[in-house]
C-alpha cells in the first residue's frame, strides 16, 4: 500500500502521538507499505524509510513548552502539500488529529475521491478551558465532528475515546489499539544510583514516579496531595513543559525531584526503579504512560476518569482515585505502599494485563482498516463543505460503501476487568524484575 500521513505534529516533539505514528511508520515499512509523512518543519527529512515533506512552521503561543521539550509548532495547509500528495500518488491519505494541516489532507481526499481515514489523538477542544478559551469550547466540537465525518473510517485509540466519540455524533468509528515499547519488558537490575538519583537521596523510600507533559491539562498539582507534609515517600517527575518553573515553587520543600525529559534507556530504568506510577490527568484519549507503567510491573493510581476506567482495574493492577475528594489521592497511595503483597500483586497482573500488546499487532490492525477503505473506494469525490454554525443531524449509521461503522465495534470486552492470578514479581524495587 502507498500511505501517506498528514500530521498535525511529529519529530522532534515528544508526545503520545508522535511515540505512536513512529513505531507506526516501523511497522509499515516492516511490511513493505510504501509511505510519506507531511508534518510541521523541524523534523528530519526520513524517519524508517518514509520521506518526510517539511511544511513552513509557526510557533504555538498559546501552547508553549518548556526548555526540555522541542517547540511546539503548527502549519497552516499551504500549496506545498497538495503537490507533496499529487507527487505520492498514494492508495489512501491518514490525517492525524485533523485541526490545521491534517484538515488539509482530508479537504485533498475529498476532491480527489481518495479513501481516507481520520484518527483522534487528543481533546483539543476540553483543553480549551484550561487556557482560558471555554467559550469556544463548542464551536471546538462542531469544527472536529464536521472534519471527521468527512472520513471514510475515524479511528479512536481507547473504548473510551471511541464512546465518547460516539456521543459527540462522529461516525464510521473504529478501535486503532495500543502497542507497548519493547524495551519495557526486559527484565533489570534495580540500579541504586537511579534510586538514590530519582528519589533525591532517599533510596529507602517507596518511590512514586509520574511522567509526563507539565502542563495545566495534566493537573499534576494533584501529586501535592501526595507528598506534603509527608516523610515516608518520595516523589521523582519526569518531564517538561510550561509549568515547570510553576510547579518546581509549588513542591519546595516536598520529597519531589524534577528530573526533566528521559528517554530511552533512562526512561526505562526510571520505569524499572520506581515502586508506584501516579497520574492525575482527566483529559486523556488513552494516556499511553499508564499501559508503559503497567509493562514495567508498575501499579498504578491514576484520578477517576473515562481513560484510567478502561486502563486501571481498581484493586488488581491500582487504584482509581476521586480527584475531586480531599485525601483521596493521599490514601490510594497509603493503600499500596503499607501492603507489600498488595503490591506484589499487582505489579503482576499489570504486566499480566499488557503482555500481549505489540506495536506489530496493532499496526497489523490499521492495515486492515486501510485496506478496507481502499477496498471500498467506489464513491465519487464529495464536495468540500464549509464550517457548519450549529451541530448537524445525529449520526445515522457509516456512509454508503464505508469501511468500517461504529456498529461493528465491539466495547470493552472485560478482559482487563477480570480476576488474574498474581506472579512474584517483587513489591519495592530491590532485586530485578522479571
Amino acid at each position: 500500500m502507498r500511505v501517506a500521513f498528514v500530521s498535525e505534529v511529529f519529530l522532534p516533539a515528544v508526545d503520545g502521538v508522535v511515540t505512536r505514528l513512529t513505531h507506526t511508520l516501523e511497522e509499515l515499512a516492516a511490511a513493505g507499505d510504501q509511505v510519506l509523512v507531511v508534518a510541521p518543519a523541524g523534523g528530519p527529512p526520513g524517519y524508517a524509510g518514509a520521506a518526510v515533506v517539511a511544511m513552513p512552521a509557526l510557533p504555538m503561543p498559546l501552547y508553549p513548552d518548556g526548555v526540555g521539550y522541542p517547540e511546539k509548532r503548527i502549519s497552516l495547509p499551504v500549496p506545498r502539500l497538495s503537490r507533496a500528495l499529487d507527487g505520492f500518488r498514494p492508495d489512501v491519505i491518514h490525517a492525524i488529529n485533523p485541526m490545521l494541516l491534517a484538515a488539509g489532507g482530508v479537504r485533498y481526499a475529498r476532491r480527489r475521491g481518495i479513501p481516507l481515514v481520520a484518527s483522534y489523538h487528543a481533546n483539543i477542544p476540553s483543553y480549551a478551558r484550561c487556557y482560558g478559551l471555554g467559550r469556544l469550547e463548542g464551536a471546538g466540537w462542531r469544527y472536529v465532528r464536521w472534519l471527521h465525518n468527512l472520513a471514510d473510517v475515524n479511528l479512536a485509540t481507547s473504548h473510551a475515546t471511541l464512546a465518547m466519540l460516539r456521543e459527540r455524533r462522529i461516525e464510521r468509528l473504529a478501535l486503532w489499539p495500543y502497542g507497548i515499547e519493547p524495551m519495557l519488558r526486559e527484565p533489570r537490575a534495580v540500579e541504586p544510583a537511579w534510586r538514590s538519583r530519582l528519589s533525591g537521596g532517599r533510596p529507602e523510600r517507596p518511590l512514586l514516579l509520574y511522567v509526563g507533559r507539565l502542563a495545566k491539562e495534566k493537573d499534576v498539582t494533584q501529586l501535592l496531595g501526595a507528598v506534603r507534609d509527608r516523610d515516608d515517600v518520595a516523589l521523582a517527575i519526569v518531564g517538561d513543559g510550561p509549568l515547570r518553573s510553576e510547579l518546581e515553587t509549588a513542591f519546595a520543600g516536598t520529597p519531589t525531584v524534577f528530573h526533566g525529559i528521559l528517554r530511552g534507556e533512562d526512561l526505562a530504568a526510571a520505569y524499572a526503579t520506581a515502586d508506584v506510577f501516579v497520574f492525575p490527568s482527566r483529559s486523556e484519549t488513552l494516556g499511553l504512560v499508564m499501559l508503559e507503567a503497567h509493562t514495567a510491573g508498575l501499579p498504578v493510581v491514576a484520578a477517576d476518569s473515562a481513560a484510567s476506567r478502561e486502563l486501571v482495574r481498581d484493586g488488581i493492577d491500582g487504584l482509581r482515585y476521586d480527584p475531586d475528594t480531599r485525601g483521596s489521592l493521599a490514601a490510594a497511595i497509603a493503600r499500596i505502599v503499607a501492603d507489600p503483597a498488595l503490591a506484589e500483586a499487582m505489579s503482576a497482573r499489570a504486566r499480566e494485563a499488557v503482555a500481549t500488546a505489540s506495536w506489530r499487532g496493532a499496526t497489523a490492525v490499521l492495515r486492515e482498516h486501510y485496506a478496507a477503505v481502499i477496498g471500498q473506494a467506489t464513491r465519487s469525490p464529495a464536495p468540500v463543505v464549509a464550517l457548519p454554525v450549529r451541530a448537524g443531524p445525529a449520526a445515522t449509521g457509516p456512509r454508503s460503501g464505508s469501511a468500517v461503522s461504529a456498529q461493528t465495534q465491539s466495547e470493552p470486552d472485560g478482559g482487563r476487568a477480570g480476576e488474574r492470578e498474581p506472579g512474584g514479581a517483587p513489591p519495592f524495587r530491590t532485586g530485578v524484575r522479571q
